[in-house]
């Protein structure tokens, strides 16, 4: 079993996602959004990072998935979504977690199979996945499909690392 953490950064909203992987199946954990307040950003920063760590804390996942930034038309809405990602990455690393990145295209690919879908696409997906009755709120439903899409990685990386070393004599 491995438990992985999704986070969907953002300066205002911060959406998380824990799920269970075991081989092919996901199961949640746990999810939810922290949601920051304030018009100095330094103070809604220390919030991401000081309740993304008590998660890490409470649930110890063991490795990291987490949206990268896309380039926004508003500058300083990307340099905003840019820090709110730097305060989560700071709050699992300290914690010596390995943290992979994915655009949204690649998770909504990796749920959809079209890396165009639309939101509520990816959302109806985690909640077929996860065998969810409701799909939870936006923010923490993009960061279980960013969990699902590390989970499904994974397992291609796996299989290509077996590969590999089969194709270099180290499996038999």
């Amino acid at each position: 079993m491995t438990r992985i953490l999704g986070i969907d950064p953002g300066s205002r909203f911060t959406g998380y996602g824990l799920i269970d992987q075991v081989g092919q199946t996901s199961r949640m954990v746990a999810c939810g959004t922290i949601a920051t307040s304030g018009d100095d950003i330094a103070p809604r920063l220390g919030q991401i990072f000081r309740e993304l760590a008590q998660v890490v804390d409470l649930h110890s996942p063991v490795e990291v998935g987490i949206e990268k930034v896309f380039m926004a038309r508003n500058a300083d809405s990307a340099l905003k979504l840019g820090q709110a990602r730097g305060a989560a990455i700071a709050a699992v690393v300290q914690h010596d977690l390995p943290v992979f990145e994915y655009s949204a295209r690649q998770v909504k690919q990796a749920l959809v199979g079209r890396g165009g879908a639309e939101k509520q696409q990816v959302a109806q997906m985690v909640c077929y996945l996860l065998g969810l009755e409701k799909a939870p709120q936006a923010d923490a439903a993009d960061a279980l499909a960013i969990a699902i899409c590390h989970a499904h990685m994974r397992v291609t990386l796996a299989r290509m690392a077996g590969a590999t070393a089969i194709r270099r004599g180290r499996i038999r």
